[in-house]
């Protein structure tokens, strides 16, 4: 048998493992402002940053949660997609006020999100298998209600109030900015300090230990797609008040570099799990290589590849973390 390592190294570790990513944040940006200093460090930069990454940080935030219980949502770039037309329809088609349009929406992501937690949980079909069945139908109702044609705003345009959502700013960064940091403080809060996210957390890790404390898996389960969905048409309202028209092919875009965000995530601040400050960190990574590359004069295939690499990358280490994890719990077995 081994001997343990000492404890030096083993806090070492942990450091590099919980704070290796927000190190790396830090180092890019620096690497990034002297490379191109007239223009990456600057407050318009920095601005356009946190407005074109808001909506990939809420779906990487809202894929968090069923991450947490093991399971994977993949329909959520297709119901982003339906709840940004859907929008459109409701204010420029059938003329509601966009208040009432943005809550249905938003209701109806969440019911979707529940849909899927049943589909998976009591139908017992694997939630990659699932949630991809789901998605296909929801891009199909896209389809059905744009008839794979744009829906665009007659000439009066969008009301004020609705694009402000998304355009308006707050203490001189865009209000988007802060919806991400609104919804983190509540997932950290929910994950991190409720019973509901140990019960998540006790569901992902050992299922049979979930069930043998009693914790009712399926309800959790069900709630954990149901939060996602409510983030997925948040994010679809926001996206609708982002680009003013109605595409029903924009929302497979953000499904990558969400997935990337939230399991790079996983290996951040609280490595071998899900969690939402580790998911903020990723996606701040993430829009900070994107930003620097592009202002490089990176050709328009690098950003793919630069998810893909990252995914991969990502996985690998969300997988490293979670053994180092375990070995970690077994040695301090007696």
């Amino acid at each position: 048998m081994s001997a343990p390592r000492p404890a030096p190294v083993h806090r070492l570790g942990h450091l590099v493992g919980a704070y290796g990513l927000l190190a790396l944040t830090a180092l890019l940006f620096l690497a990034f402002s002297l490379a191109l200093p007239d223009t990456f460090p600057t407050l318009d930069n920095i601005s356009a940053v946190l407005s074109g990454q808001s909506i990939p940080a809420l779906l990487a935030l809202g894929a968090t949660i069923p991450i947490a219980t093991g399971r994977f949502d993949l329909s959520i770039g297709y119901g982003l997609g339906l709840a940004h037309v859907l929008t459109m329809q409701l204010i420029v088609g059938d003329g509601w006020t966009w208040p009432l349009a943005c809550v249905v929406v938003i209701l109806g992501g969440a019911a979707v999100g529940a849909v899927n937690g049943v589909v998976v949980e009591f139908a017992r079909i694997d939630s990659f298998i699932a949630t991809l069945g789901t998605g296909s139908i929801m891009y199909a109702f896209t389809g059905w209600i744009t008839d794979g044609a744009r829906i665009v705003p007659g000439p009066q345009g969008l009301p004020a109030g609705f694009t402000d959502l998304y355009d308006s700013r707050f203490l001189g960064l865009p209000v988007s900015a802060f919806y991400v940091l609104a919804l983190t403080a509540v997932l950290w809060l929910l994950l991190e300090r409720l019973p509901l996210g140990r019960y998540l957390y006790v569901i992902g890790s050992n299922p049979r230990a979930a069930e043998l404390v009693g914790i009712p898996s399926r309800r959790y389960i069900v709630l954990a797609f149901t939060g996602s969905g409510f983030v997925v048409g948040v994010a679809g309202v926001l996206l609708a008040a982002q680009q003013r028209t109605g595409n029903p092919s924009v929302g497979m875009d953000y499904l990558l570099p969400a997935f990337v965000g939230a399991l790079l995530g996983s290996t951040a601040i609280r490595p071998g799990r899900a969690n939402a400050l580790g998911t903020l960190v990723a996606v701040t990574v993430l829009a900070i290589g994107l930003a620097g590359i592009g202002q490089l004069g990176a050709r328009f295939w690098v950003t793919p590849l630069f998810n893909g690499t990252t995914l991969l990358i990502a996985v690998g280490l969300a997988g490293w973390a979670a053994r180092r994890q375990l070995r970690h719990r077994l040695r301090r077995q007696p």
